[in-house]
């Protein structure tokens, strides 16, 4: 039984409770156990991520969040900027990682994707946390 963390950016809490629904959804069907973090926004997960790593107590991660384009350039920071962190985490450390962090032009696009009965972007991505462990242990096996 895989344990996963999941990583959240609760910043906007009703479409983190979406994701959050649709990520312990897949993960409970899976039987897999999993803890939950919240941290203050997305460019946090990152630093979070590196953090669990050294614990060595998960076998894949969840990353949940949203980023919803603003006015300012803040919305191109964060969302490269925490989609390369964790890229380089995950090719780094070799992790099974689901990103299940949207970044989307505006909360309509968001309540779609978060919705676990329409798009279900954190019931995909912790998904994608258990295919990744499994692909992992297919070449180990191998």
């Amino acid at each position: 039984m895989p344990k996963i963390l999941i990583i959240d950016a609760p910043y906007y809490e009703h479409l983190s409770k979406s994701l959050r629904e649709g990520a312990t959804s897949v993960l409970e069907e899976a039987g897999a156990s999993f803890d939950y973090q919240p941290v203050p926004g997305v460019l946090e997960i990152p630093a979070a991520l590196a953090m669990a790593i050294d614990s060595g107590r998960y076998d894949g991660f969840v990353a949940l969040g949203c980023v919803i384009r603003g006015e300012t350039t803040h919305y191109d920071i964060v969302a490269f900027e925490s989609a390369r962190a964790i890229m380089d985490l995950c090719v780094q450390h070799r992790l099974a990682l689901g990103n299940g962090i949207q970044t989307v032009e505006n909360e309509a696009q968001a309540l779609v994707r978060a919705d676990p009965a329409q798009l279900d972007k954190g019931g995909h991505a912790a998904q994608a946390a258990l295919d990744m462990i499994a692909l992992r242990e297919q070449f180990r096996d191998q």
